[in-house]
Formats: structure tokens, sequence, C-alpha cells
């Protein structure tokens, strides 16, 4: 494998052979149901970033695979969840409940298959709250600077997502904030991925935003993310240690 393409599947990869990252901060209330729809044979990691109501506890007796970040950062959490990862596909979600742990089966399927290298999910609200219109509002303004960017024609910037653990770490990902998402999506398009969009529906979350439940949290967001999009283009290479 080179590192500005993406490896085809070696023969023989098991479907089940899948990590789901989940980036965790006080999220004990939405656990229960988040890990309950992690399909079957999939290892959940969760990443605890520094929860004091006990997320780390519930979520290993609930069988999840934890791993401590003390470094706080939404970046910092999904990184050392992917350099926990040994799975040959690997997923990531939030862990609030808004979105289904169990819609990510296609995804896989089109990363094994080869149809796609990453696979994110379009976000579809579903109820009152899921998704507030200032949250909406920068989602959608980074999208627009990404097909500026990049050419992608995407819609949404959500966290469900999936692709390779070894393509991903030749991305060399060095965000450890909110534009680690969009660092993501960006080096991967700029290395020739394919990159595919499905819809998702996304329910009101269990428990506080962190991030996009206020303007202020918004606007760090879209703050880091705009950072981001202002980098010129980096060769990936492959940094499996580094962090």
């Amino acid at each position: 494998m080179t590192p500005s393409s993406p490896s085809s599947p070696p023969p023989g990869l098991r479907p089940a052979s899948v990590d789901v990252v989940l980036p965790c901060l006080d999220e004990a209330a939405a656990l229960p149901w988040v890990l309950a729809r992690i399909p079957a044979g999939w290892r959940a990691i969760v990443v605890d970033n520094g929860s004091t109501d006990g997320s780390a506890e519930v979520a290993r007796g609930l069988g999840a695979t934890v791993v401590h970040e003390p470094r706080r950062g939404f970046g910092a959490a999904c990184h050392a969840g992917l350099l926990a990862a040994d799975a040959d596909i690997v997923c990531f979600c939030d862990c609030d409940a808004s979105l289904d742990p169990a819609l990510l089966t296609p995804f896989v399927r089109a990363v094994h298959d080869g149809d796609s290298d990453l696979v994110l999910g379009r976000r579809r609200p579903e109820g009152r709250g899921a998704w507030p219109p200032h949250a909406r509002l920068g989602n959608l303004a980074l999208a627009r600077m990404l097909r500026r960017r990049t050419g992608l024609r995407l819609h949404d910037l959500g966290p469900l997502r999936a692709a390779r653990r070894t393509d991903l770490l030749g991305l060399g990902l060095t965000d450890r904030r909110s534009g680690y998402p969009l660092q993501m999506v960006v080096r991967a398009a700029d290395a020739g991925w394919r990159v595919e969009e499905r819809e998702v529906p996304y329910r009101p979350r269990t428990g506080r935003s962190k991030v996009t439940g206020t303007w202020r949290g918004t606007w760090h967001a879209v703050r880091d993310m705009r950072t981001v999009l202002r980098q010129p283009p980096l060769t990936p290479r492959i940094e499996e240690t580094a962090r």
C-alpha cells in the first residue's frame, strides 16, 4: 500500500473484524443503549475523556474496552481510540445515543467490499431538539467550505463513519480538538480516497451537549475546523505510534 492509495481488502477478511471508537465524556446515562446497539462480534472501544459520572465503570461493566485519554478534546479521544484499535476496519460513533451504531453495518460492508474508502453518515434529525439550528447552520457552512477546498460534495461532517485502520493511520491526523473529523475528510480527499455519504437518523441526545448545544461550543468547533481548512495539502504517512 502506498500512503496516498488506500489498501484493498485482504483475502479472507471477516466482516466482524471491526472496532467501534466511542469518545466519551460523562455519558453514563447513554452508554447502556449505545453499547447494546453494537453489532455482534464487533468490539466497542469507549475512550473516557475525563468523565466524573462513572462512565468508564459503566462501559467496562457492559463489556466494552475502556481507554483513558487525559487530554481533553474530541480529537484526542478519537485518536486514542484509533491507536487502541487493532481490527481491520475502524468505525467512529458518538456516545450520547443520538446515533445508532447498528447503522454502521452497511458502512463496514462498503469498506470491506472495496466500494468506498471512507463512509460518512449524513444526519437526518428526528424529534425536537435533535439538531439545534445554530449547529446545523455551522455544519452547512463547513460543508460548503469543504467543497471549495476539496471538491467533495458532502452535506454533513457527522461523527458516524467507517474506514480501514491502517489507511486512517496513514493520514497522519494531528488535530486533537473539534477539527479532527474534518481533518480526516480533508486528508482523505487529498489522498484520492473514495468518500461516500449515507443518510442516517439523528435522535435527540441523552444528556447535555458539550459542543453543539451552545452557540459558544458551536463557534469553537467551527473555528477549529476553519483552521483545518486553511492547512495546505499534506502527503499522508503512516504514524501508528505518533500521538
